[in-house]
């Protein structure tokens, strides 16, 4: 299995509109970052979790062209603004995009994309086979998933554990039975927005600590903001077998 960042960066992306602090300004790439998405490859499918306003670019810069599904993590913009770019894809197999979500993700995109829904669609509309999860294990063919609950404030989100591989974005807590579902990862992705307190994102401290509870082989930190600092002055600080995320990165499970 494989996993790629097609983006690590927070709500409003890195560099933000009109900042010109020092990770905005940075000449690394690495804090250049579109929206948060990751690509993972297993021996039978290539699956996207979250299509953010960013999605084109990144299937471009991914240079890929047959994904298999869509997971949602949840229903906010950042996570979902990008469904319309799916389309060449529709229009290339001739066949609806399987988006698997929860039941207010579901109800957000009928109506965000209330034109690709209708029973009639317009010339060119995209096309979307919705399957409703829950937080129950359920298979993409010979691949199974394992949902992971947690909460974004008041809002409810979910991780995905795809083998041994546990993907968790835009989490502020999550119980003791549900980080149980990640140990055993041997690739851990944590959201780590910034190194102040926020209401609703796990903090640089807080994704360490869960981190170090789960104790998979490899962490790996995205929906980083700005405000967390430059790539490269950050990740020499973090303990041994932790990592920064960065746009465009793979490693392998």
């Amino acid at each position: 299995m494989t996993l790629e960042f097609l983006g690590t960066g927070t709500s409003q992306g890195v560099p933000v509109i009109g900042c010109h602090c020092k990770v905005c300004s940075s000449s690394d790439p690495r804090d250049n970052r579109f929206r948060s998405s990751v690509l993972i490859k297993t021996n039978h499918h290539t699956i996207i979790i979250d299509a953010g306003p960013d999605l084109r670019m990144q299937l471009l810069c991914a240079k890929l062209d047959a994904p298999s599904a869509l997971l949602l993590t949840h229903n906010h913009q950042d996570h979902t603004a990008g469904l319309d770019d799916l389309r060449p894809i529709i229009h290339k197999n001739d066949k609806a995009f399987p988006i698997y979500c929860e039941e207010a993700t579901e109800l957000r995109l009928r109506k965000q994309y209330d034109y690709a829904f209708e029973e009639n669609l317009y010339p060119g509309a995209p096309r979307f086979e919705m399957h409703r999860i829950r937080n129950q294990p359920f298979k993409i063919g010979k691949d199974l998933i394992t949902p992971i609950r947690a909460q974004h404030g008041n809002v409810p989100v979910l991780g995905f554990r795809i083998g041994n591989i546990s993907y968790l974005t835009d989490a502020k807590t999550i119980s003791h039975e549900e980080t149980e579902k990640m140990f055993g990862s041997k690739i851990l992705v944590l959201n780590a927005l910034r190194h102040e307190e926020h209401h609703s994102h796990l903090n640089l401290k807080q994704a360490v600590a869960l981190a170090e509870k789960i104790g998979a082989e490899k962490t790996y930190f995205t929906h980083i903001s700005h405000h967390l600092g430059k790539h490269e002055e950050v990740e020499k600080n973090l303990p041994k077998g932790m990592f920064l995320s960065f746009d465009g990165l793979m490693v392998n499970a």
